[in-house]
């Protein structure tokens, strides 16, 4: 009897260790999925951050800016006719002797 009341001993002992095992196991997984969580919810805001400074980088009044400055476009007048650039300095060829 002693040795059978040895081996109840010993399941309980098992079970109780792989109890202990799972609640920490557990605790550790809910853990990190708050985490990952956080890190959405942190990503969440960054892209609409972006999504807004995207929005401001793309509004006409801007191309339209960058248009004529750095690119040197103009627009058409009224019948679609686009005016012709403006006269570059004459370019003047020295003789060769």
């Amino acid at each position: 009897m002693v040795r059978f009341n040895m081996i109840l001993l010993l399941i309980v002992v098992v079970c109780a260790l792989g109890v202990v095992t799972s609640q920490h196991r557990g605790r550790k997984l809910f853990q990190d999925l708050e985490g990952e969580q956080e890190r959405a919810r942190q990503l969440d805001v960054e892209y609409g951050q972006l999504q807004l400074e995207m929005s401001t980088w793309a509004t006409h009044p801007r191309i339209e800016k960058i248009a004529r400055e750095r690119l040197r476009m103009v627009s058409p007048d009224a019948l679609g006719r686009v005016p012709p650039p403006p006269a570059a300095a004459p370019v003047v060829k020295k003789a060769v002797r």
